[in-house]
């Protein structure tokens, strides 16, 4: 498995990224499957399905792993506090992964998921944060490793 975030990327790269990783399905952690600016209107929802079909890919959205609104307003209270936006955030705020942890994590059944995992390829945890330790979908990757052994790498732009 491997994650992505959609800061960083245009359509094509994202694409050819995927491709080079051998990314046959793509699980989608976002509450609201839009990207604010018209650079990632590729990545809203029914675009990016579309792109992703053209690709072979497959998509699946999993809403019961995204994080709330309030969740996401504690976030960026501490990203204010801090002075960074969140295309330049760099890691989670503990209350936030306390929080996400026990009020989504910890009552999610990932076996489903695990079950989901192409037999052959690879598949892809996307949020949109650019780094994955930015992002919930990083706390998603370490404990489908600890819980369910899946090995976890970290797909970046240009890399």
């Amino acid at each position: 498995m491997v994650t992505v975030g959609v800061y960083g990327f245009d359509a094509e790269s994202f694409l050819r990224r995927l491709r080079q990783a051998d990314v046959r399905l793509l699980l989608d952690v976002r509450q609201r499957r839009g990207v604010r600016g018209p650079e990632y209107a590729w990545a809203n929802s029914q675009r990016l399905q579309a792109a992703l079909a053209e690709a072979r890919i497959a998509y699946a959205h999993h809403r019961e792993l995204a994080p709330t609104t309030e969740l996401r307003h504690l976030q960026y209270a501490e990203d204010d506090r801090q002075g960074v936006g969140k295309r330049s955030r760099r890691e989670l705020a503990a209350e936030y992964t306390r929080r996400y942890t026990s009020e989504i994590l910890d009552r999610a059944d990932l076996t489903p998921i695990v079950a989901e995992l192409p037999g052959d390829g690879t598949a892809a945890l996307l949020c949109v944060e650019r780094d994955a330790g930015a992002c919930h979908r990083s706390l998603i990757a370490r404990r489908l490793t600890e819980n369910h052994h899946v090995t976890v790498d970290h797909l970046l732009p240009g890399s």
